[in-house]
């Protein structure tokens, strides 16, 4: 566990690192993401913690710390929050951050496996939401578009996003034979039949979540399009 919470909080450190750098003007302007500004993002991130802070809270205590959050409720906070100022912006993320490494920290280690629930509905232990966390801000990192690149993503994430999303598509009967990550000198086998696709672990990563083109990848053909990213895990905790 200890090696997640680091992760989670490297990951953050760069993320708030990148933030610190954006001025009023640039968090208005256009993220990667249609229809959102670096604002959206960035709003969105914080109001993301806050609901791993909810899930953590019930792992810990087996009770609802306060009503849940919708996600109607959730998507009008993003819209609201997203014209603060840059130092207020930043300033959510830290707090937030501060507070999930608090709660990580606090986490009665027998805790850890206690089953909580998505908001889309699935079920996983709740160490699994640091993973969520880390995947939330490695993601939306390259979605500000300030110079963080599928490329600056850390061979352990990638290794383990990989290891999670190729699970899950096996388990929905996505149409790929295999995947080598010729970098992290992994592969996975996931149909028997299909493209196999070669590259970059992140490159293969950044094609699957949708954050780049096929362009650094080798399949000798056309490939299927990826579902929705991220997809629930496969197989499951019940």
């Amino acid at each position: 566990m200890r090696s997640i919470i680091e992760e989670v909080a490297h990951s953050g450190a760069r993320f708030t690192a990148g933030l610190a750098e954006l001025t009023d003007e640039e968090v208005t302007a256009p993220s990667a993401l249609p229809g959102w500004t670096r604002g959206h993002v960035i709003t969105h991130v914080a109001r993301s913690i806050d609901a791993y802070l909810w899930l953590l809270a019930v792992a810990a205590t087996g009770a609802e710390p306060a009503p849940r959050t919708g996600a109607e409720e959730l998507a009008r906070a993003v819209r609201e929050g997203a014209g603060r100022s840059a130092a207020e912006l930043a300033a959510d993320v830290r707090s937030r951050l501060g507070l999930l490494a608090e709660a990580a920290e606090a986490m009665p280690a027998e805790r850890w496996e206690t089953q909580v629930t998505a908001l889309a509905g699935w079920r996983h232990p709740a160490w699994y939401t640091l993973r969520r966390c880390l995947r939330e801000l490695e993601t939306h990192h390259v979605d500000l578009d300030i110079g963080y690149r599928t490329a600056d993503w850390p061979g352990p994430y990638v290794t383990w996003a990989l290891d999670d999303t190729l699970a899950a598509l096996a388990a929905r009967g996505f149409p790929l034979s295999r995947v080598e990550a010729v970098d992290l000198g992994r592969s996975w086998t996931l149909a028997p039949s299909g493209p196999v696709v070669t590259g970059p672990g992140h490159a293969v990563l950044g094609w699957l979540s949708g954050r780049t083109t096929q362009a650094p990848l080798t399949a000798g053909r056309p490939l299927p399009d990826p579902p929705g990213w991220p997809l629930p895990p496969a197989p499951g905790w019940d």
